[in-house]
């Protein structure tokens, strides 16, 4: 059994503490909190299960890695923390874990990553033995091993989608909800997830990491931003009252430009409400879906819906992303150390879990 630290327990944490547990191959050491009230706290209790399982949340990093865990999930927040994310991460790189995370977008595709974060990774890689594997919780294998696997079923490739649609009112993030992505906001606030070469900084290396899969030369990725108002106030259960007039939809595409046209495209489509932007693509449950196109021949579509956390129907994609990441620990523990992509790291079976074991 591979020791593993689950190291925060937001929306990620939490279904990484579920994915370690119901992982045949790693056990939970310790779960990491920086919020002092969660300290003490089981596992079980702020996973969200119905089981305590023994091990008590912790804010002692130090201690933790010092125990020497073979493996970190790295949940915290890298959204308006990245150098800090990436501190944490190079941190438990150093003690000699393996260590997955969603957080550090700018390593989605690590040949394209700036040194100033490639560098320290690699750094206490060499240090510590330890080794990386960073994937979207958008979630990224919707983005990349999805994609490229369904792109071996045609003759001709014309051009890849990959599309995120969903309604987040049912999302247990709102601060990132309503400020970051200006949700509830007047039309004229300038959301910060969506200014001006920040949706290239967190989805560019997805659309690089697909152009080097797919051998095509990218000349540039260009941003695309459309928002819309809510036409009427908008009650949710989980996110609070949205006022008709302030932004209520968002879509943005990250286009891939080669040969002077947009061939791999990754979008955005989210709203705050049902009915908002009708006429955008909706997910065929409402709540959100994954879909990549591949238009060629033949043409290829596929939606994938993922329900989790009950009336968080919208964790879903991160349960999945999670568990993508998770699954690849026991692989990363086998193989020499290194900082990997999602080329690299194969999506395999959940051998010995059917059945719910």
């Amino acid at each position: 059994m591979l020791s593993t630290v689950v190291w925060g327990t937001g929306n990620v944490g939490r279904a990484a503490i579920r994915a370690v547990v119901a992982h045949p191959a790693l056990e939970l050491s310790a779960v990491v909190v920086n919020n002092p009230e969660k300290a003490g706290r089981d596992a079980g209790e702020l996973a969200g299960l119905e089981e305590r399982l023994g091990v008590a949340a912790t804010t002692d990093v130090g201690a933790t890695l010092a125990a020497h865990p073979r493996a970190v999930v790295y949940a915290g927040s890298g959204d308006l923390r990245p150098e800090e994310a990436l501190t944490d991460v190079v941190r438990a790189i150093r003690a000699g874990a393996v260590v997955v995370t969603p957080s550090l977008y700018a390593l989605y595709d690590p040949p394209s990553a700036p040194p100033e974060f490639r560098d320290p990774v690699h750094a206490a890689i060499a240090e510590g033995g330890g080794s990386l594997f960073v994937s979207g919780v958008d979630p990224g294998w919707a983005n990349d091993v999805l994609p490229l696997m369904i792109s071996g079923l045609g003759s001709r490739i014309d051009s890849v989608r990959c599309q995120e649609i969903f309604d987040y009112s049912t999302y247990d993030q709102p601060d990132a909800v309503r400020d970051l992505i200006g949700m509830g906001h007047p039309m004229d606030y300038e959301p910060l997830m969506l200014a001006p070469s920040i949706p290239s900084m967190v989805w560019g290396g997805q659309v690089r990491l697909l152009a080097r899969a797919l051998g095509a030369e990218l000349e540039e990725i260009t941003e695309h931003v459309e928002r819309q108002p809510l036409a009427a106030d908008a009650h949710t259960e989980q996110m609070g009252d949205f006022a008709a007039g302030t932004q209520g939809a968002v879509r943005f595409e990250l286009r891939g430009m080669i040969a002077g046209e947009p061939l791999i495209v990754v979008e955005h489509v989210t709203r705050i409400h049902p009915s908002a932007a009708p006429d955008w693509p909706q997910p065929p449950d409402g709540i959100g879906a994954h879909r990549v196109i591949i238009e060629g021949r033949p043409r290829i579509e596929v939606t994938v819906e993922a329900e989790d956390e009950g009336a968080n129907r919208s964790a879903g994609g991160n349960a999945t992303a999670v568990g993508r990441l998770v699954n690849a620990i026991d692989w990363l523990a086998e193989t020499k150390p290194g900082l990997y992509d999602a080329l690299d790291v194969p999506l395999r079976a959940a051998t010995g879990r059917l059945g719910g074991k």
